[in-house]
């Protein structure tokens, strides 16, 4: 094990058994180096920055506490996301959002406006499709899991991951239209 290596150098691995044997920064070096891609994935799964921020910190605690529960079949990453994604779809399941559409986030000055309605476009968008198919584009798409490591997380056939993607991918089209995709519609002119 990395024990005299320090935190940043030490593998994910490392630090979740250092955990399990007592090591009380371990964990921290886990949380610092994974809650930004983390956050983010709460935030697309649960489309709501409150309900996000609560789910992250349901299952970084459930990590901590089950970190024993990790039996090294997949990447340290992958097992945190799946608690991730566990933590949103149960607050989902519990409390139903009055308002499914996701919280709006303030335009980066380095954003042009066009990107940015675009942006908000498909965020809407994703927001209405089913969870399953969500969440699988959440993984895969936005942030680049490779299908078998979204399976994983997900817990379902890697061809169960492509066809979820697959129906999202055209429910979204459907949904955005041909102004948001960059598509001209036909004038009706010859």
């Amino acid at each position: 094990m990395g024990g005299d290596l320090p935190l940043e150098q030490r593998t994910d691995r490392d630090l979740l058994a250092q955990h399990c044997a007592g090591d009380g920064a371990a964990f921290g070096e886990l949380f610092r180096r994974h809650r930004d891609r983390m956050w983010a994935v709460a935030l697309r799964t649960t489309g709501n920055r409150e309900l996000a921020a609560d789910c992250l910190q349901e299952a970084f605690l459930a990590a901590f506490r089950r970190a024993d529960s990790y039996r090294g079949d997949a990447a340290v990453t992958t097992w945190l996301h799946r608690i991730v994604v566990n933590a949103c779809l149960d607050r989902l399941r519990r409390e139903r959002p009055v308002v499914p559409l996701p919280d709006r986030e303030i335009a980066d000055r380095h954003d042009a406006p066009g990107q940015v309605e675009t942006r908000l476009d498909v965020l809407e968008a994703l927001a209405r499709l089913p969870e399953g198919q969500r969440i699988a584009l959440v993984l895969v798409d936005m942030h680049g899991l490779p299908v078998a490591e979204a399976a994983a997380v997900l817990e379902v056939a890697e061809g169960t991951v492509k066809s979820r993607c697959a129906r999202g991918r055209a429910a979204l089209a459907t949904l955005l239209g041909p102004s948001v995709t960059g598509v001209a519609e036909p004038s009706g002119a010859p």
